[in-house]
């Protein structure tokens, strides 16, 4: 999955906290957050003249915080986890690195939570030596 694929991906399951999301999404979509929220802290230091968040910040990091919190939540039912585990999250420190570890591990078959990602075959009914869709 490319970068813009990924965006496009986790924008069109804005608050979609079902189903699965391939490694590649997740962190290209953490890069986007990250990119998002270095250029509004330099607006808010240009426009406010501040070292902190303000505005620009403040709608950055809400207007992205449900679409970043799903896709968090479908990249743990990829390691075959529940979402609920996102709550690790609220544990100083330690809980942050166990996401990360869980975040990083390779996506499992299929599961509870649907069919592998991963699995990118001929669609059905498509004529044999034609090129697979993606999923």
């Amino acid at each position: 999955m490319s970068f813009t694929e990924a965006i496009r991906s986790v924008l069109n399951q804005y608050a979609g906290f079902t189903g699965r999301a391939r490694r590649s999404e997740y962190w290209y979509w953490t890069l986007f957050y990250i990119i998002l929220s270095i250029i509004a802290s330099m607006l808010d230091r240009a426009v406010f003249n501040t070292n902190y968040g303000s505005w620009f910040s403040a709608i950055v990091g809400l207007c992205l915080l449900i679409p970043s919190r799903a896709v968090a939540v479908r990249r743990l039912h990829d390691t075959s986890r529940s979402g609920w585990w996102i709550l690790l999250g609220l544990i100083p420190v330690v809980g942050g690195i166990i996401l990360i570890v869980f975040y990083v591990q390779d996506s499992h078959g299929d599961n509870q939570y649907g069919p592998s990602p991963k699995a990118v075959g001929p669609a059905p009914g498509s004529a044999p030596g034609q090129a697979p869709t993606p999923a």
